[in-house]
């Protein structure tokens, strides 16, 4: 944009020099004072006195949804990513996991089970871990806590958590795939049934976790979660945008493709690593596409600072914040769809009004030019189609008219073009319909109706 207009100065300031030397050639004396006006009721001022109107209302419109942009350049780009990648947890499932099932092996007793599981979730601090607990207390695990225990916290790397008690018991709880890692490097076996009912627990959008004591293997928790209402319907408006959305979660692939076909996404990682979400930014961004994110936490950070639009959580930690270009006060994970449509708002609001002040300002060059003319050569009397009184009178109220179109639309720019999900091509279609014929058809007749009121105010 800024060599459009840079462009479209230059041409003018061009034709504005060369006027006095065509006029001369054909008898015109064009008076000086009548050149600067003209330049500048040419030259491209109405869209640069209108952006940076565009660029605060945006910020304010981020800022009325909780969401803190660093900078107007980081709503407009908002506007015109291609990927969006988003946590399944929090962002497209409430994030409220809980234990609905304990499932025990065959010559498993469920009592050893839901024991194992409460032990290895004591420590737990997730909503998730308490829930274990609760349902063991439920169904009448009557455990106590430890007095001696060495609890291990689940990290992205190991994907999996649990305890060591006294007498050498080691019990784990996790995904599928690292506690069939952990059991056979102990040297034990994995049942042949492990597998299908970890399967069943999948297809049914749950999660599954593995429990094993030692070498041996328990069964399998089942977590459920609940999607989002009205997710498949904001996934389909981005689809009709042109946005691909790509769910990220650390769920097993079979739970990933469950919970994706149920929301809507087009894509999805299973079993992810943050160091996953980086390497999936980065291809995209390879490929031309502009990518937004969320997060929340310092191995985020990468990721975040990687990403066009990085929108991280006030209760996240401050590498986070620092990293990426928006912060959610909210920490809702879910703003960033609230974020893409502010910026979509944006980019429609800069596209029309661009269109309509270029329109503008070239209906303006044609509808001056012959009645500055028009008087000493026939030819160009046929082209003032306005018969406007005459070229002072011309220029006097294309000024006028630039006076006032500025302030006429900043209420506009301001309040925004209204939103509607469509594709590129229906936005552009609709921009040049409705923005860029009236910025065509508007000049003619307000230069026109300026001009009968200079008329009759001052005479021709």
């Amino acid at each position: 944009l800024t060599l459009l207009l840079a462009a479209m100065t230059l041409t003018f300031l061009i034709v504005v020099a060369t006027l006095p030397a065509i006029g001369a050639f054909v008898g015109v004396q064009v008076d000086p004072l009548l050149l600067i006006a003209l330049l500048v009721c040419l030259i491209p001022t109405t869209i640069g006195g209108l952006l940076p109107a565009i660029g605060i209302a945006g910020m304010n419109r981020a800022l009325a949804a909780n969401v803190l942009a660093k900078s107007g350049k980081a709503v407009e780009v908002a506007g015109d990513v291609d990927v969006l990648l988003l946590d399944k947890t929090g962002t497209i499932t409430h994030g409220d996991r809980q234990a609905t099932h304990f499932h025990a092996l065959a010559g498993i007793d469920a009592t050893q089970l839901r024991e194992a599981a409460l032990l290895s979730s004591l420590a737990d601090p997730t909503p998730e871990g308490k829930s274990i607990v609760r349902l063991a207390r439920e169904q009448g695990c009557t455990t106590a806590e430890p007095d001696r225990a060495d609890y291990l916290a689940f990290t992205a790397q190991t994907r999996m958590s649990g305890v060591d008690l006294e007498g050498g018991r080691r019990i784990r709880k996790g995904a599928s795939d690292a506690i069939t890692a952990y059991v056979r490097e102990l040297g034990g076996t994995v049942p042949a049934e492990l597998p299908g009912r970890v399967e069943q627990v999948a297809r049914n959008g749950a999660t599954p976790l593995v429990v094993c004591e030692g070498r041996h293997v328990l069964g399998v928790i089942e977590l459920s979660d609940v999607v989002k209402h009205g997710m498949r319907e904001k996934f389909a408006q981005l689809r009709a945008m042109g946005i691909r959305t790509v769910m990220i979660t650390g769920d097993n692939p079979l739970t990933a493709a469950a919970i994706a076909a149920e929301a809507g996404v087009d894509d999805y990682i299973a079993e992810a690593r943050p160091e996953d979400k980086l390497a999936r930014i980065r291809a995209e961004q390879a490929g031309g596409r502009l990518v937004a994110m969320v997060g929340d936490g310092t191995n985020d950070a990468p990721a975040l600072a990687q990403a066009d639009i990085g929108l991280a959580m006030n209760s996240g930690t401050q590498a986070a914040k620092e990293a990426g270009n928006m912060v959610d006060l909210d920490s809702d994970p879910a703003k960033l769809l609230a974020v893409v449509e502010v910026g979509k708002q944006q980019l429609i609001t800069r596209g029309a009004l661009t269109t309509f002040s270029l329109a503008n300002d070239v209906s303006k060059y044609f509808a001056i030019l012959p009645a500055l003319f028009a008087s000493t050569l026939p030819a160009m009397a046929a082209l003032n189609v306005m018969h406007l009184s005459s070229p002072r009178n011309a220029v006097l109220a294309a000024l006028i008219f630039n006076a006032l179109v500025i302030p006429a639309l900043i209420p506009l720019a301001l309040r925004g073009v209204r939103f509607r999900p469509a594709t590129a091509t229906a936005l552009l279609r609709r921009n040049m319909l409705v923005y860029g014929l009236g910025g065509v058809l508007l000049p003619f007749a307000a230069i026109k109706l300026i001009d009968l009121f200079l008329v009759s105010v001052f005479g021709a």
